[in-house]
């Protein structure tokens, strides 16, 4: 259910919540709410995201200061990567945006200086010519980034869990898996979570093969 509400499948959730019998959480309309932020955010849609939190009467712009700037950097990237992927793209837009959003709070903490800068710099090079750091910039998995934190920043604004249960155990279980192959215990090439019939019988005769692989040591040993 966690899982549902966090990760916004509204429709999911109000069904699970009937067929379990229990309580939604959270409403439909306000999961569906931050669902259209965080699409707002994912097709680069930075102007409309600010608006749409606005709107709605979060305050988390206003209280977590790095991630108003993270949503307006994002905004500046957008109008930089239309200009630069235009020929002769005009600038005027991009360097207006951050001159008047993110100038004046780019020196009240030195990583918003440093991101500014950065950002900036794709104004020099060409888009197909650019070093790593500046190629992040571009990448659509920034969208991504900023998405989940806003998509926290309201949970928490709300008193709900920003984080599923499931995830944690994920990420418990890759961790399990990774120290015991680190200590070199004997586990399969693949660990399958079990979730479909496939992965079961693939699962299964991995653990045949383990036995008779186990039957044969111990015959040998004889």
């Amino acid at each position: 259910m966690d899982y549902l509400i966090i990760e916004g499948y509204p429709s999911a959730a109000k069904r699970f919540a009937m067929e379990a019998n229990i309580q939604p959480k959270e409403d439909v309309a306000s999961i569906r709410e931050r669902v259209s932020i965080r699409n707002a955010i994912h097709r680069g849609d930075a102007q409309q995201a600010i608006e749409m939190i606005n709107d709605l009467g979060y305050e988390i712009l206003d209280t977590d200061p790095s991630l108003h700037f993270a949503l307006l950097r994002l905004q500046l990237i957008e109008l930089i990567r239309t200009c630069t992927s235009t020929p002769n793209g005009d600038i005027t837009q991009a360097l207006n945006f951050a001159t008047t959003q993110l100038a004046p709070r780019a020196p009240t903490d030195p990583e918003f200086l440093e991101d500014l800068e950065r950002t900036m710099a794709l104004l020099i090079f060409p888009p197909e010519d650019l070093a790593p750091p500046l190629a992040e910039l571009l990448d659509p998995q920034l969208r991504k980034t900023v998405a989940s934190r806003v998509n926290e920043a309201i949970l928490i604004s709300q008193g709900a869990k920003r984080e599923a249960r499931i995830r944690k155990l994920i990420r418990l279980r890759a961790w399990a898996e990774k120290s015991a192959r680190d200590a070199k215990k004997d586990l399969p090439e693949k660990l399958y979570l079990g979730l479909n019939p496939e992965e079961e019988e693939m699962n299964g005769s991995n653990d045949v093969e383990m036995q008779e692989n186990d039957g044969l040591e111990e015959t040998e040993s004889l």
